[in-house]
């Protein structure tokens, strides 16, 4: 359980620094691509965490 609750911290970590890059970004493609990437880790840092409270609820 660990080793799945630090996977989630680094996509969310991974998701906020994406974002921030995109927030930065001067590029508008660039700009685009790391405001969609941060998008996708929070959706799948959202599906790892919904994992982590199910495996809680039969435990």
């Amino acid at each position: 359980m660990k080793d799945t609750q630090a996977q989630l911290e680094k996509l969310r970590k991974d998701a906020a620094e994406c974002a921030l890059i995109g927030d930065l970004a001067i590029d508008s493609k660039k700009r685009e691509l790391f405001t969609r990437l941060a998008d996708h880790l929070t959706v799948l840092a959202s599906q790892v965490e919904r994992v982590i409270a199910d495996s809680v609820k039969h435990n």
